[in-house]
């Protein structure tokens, strides 16, 4: 099994830029718009961050273009008094659905991976320009 703790700071920009105003549930709405079949696992190697999209879902970035919505059986990530750092357990150079586990460090609890969606990266930045093209017109 190995683990892979990624510091918040790491954080992609694709995930930085959906937290400005909106709500756990516009921003799941957003990914989930544009998110693709599950998947029963994925090839897992340096992850550029993640992003908390609520209790239920997380995103993995894995470089710029490429982009995993996770769903977890929680609410079981313990996100207030946990340190900013994920880890997965994988088995070897994947990560796969109903099997491997996702934890904050510093809690006892793991939640496992329920689903793996592939996000439309472009699709999603699209949306997001338009939602700040929309809201700076006024309409």
């Amino acid at each position: 099994m190995k683990t892979l703790i990624l510091p918040m700071l790491a954080i992609s920009s694709l995930a930085a830029c959906a937290t400005g105003r909106m709500s756990d549930g516009d921003r799941l709405a957003l990914y989930d718009a544009h998110a693709g079949a599950p998947v029963k696992q994925i090839h897992f190697y340096n992850a550029m961050g993640w992003d908390r999209i609520d209790d239920e879902h997380v995103l993995l970035s894995m470089r710029p273009s490429e982009t995993w919505l996770l769903k977890v059986s929680g609410p079981c990530l313990d996100w207030g008094s946990a340190s900013p750092t994920l880890r997965l357990s994988s088995t070897g150079p994947y990560v796969m659905a109903k099997f491997d586990r996702i934890l904050t460090e510093g809690s006892p609890i793991s939640c496992r991976i329920e689903e793996i969606r592939p996000v439309d990266v472009k699709a999603v930045r699209a949306a997001q320009d338009a939602m700040t093209a929309q809201a700076s017109s006024g309409t």
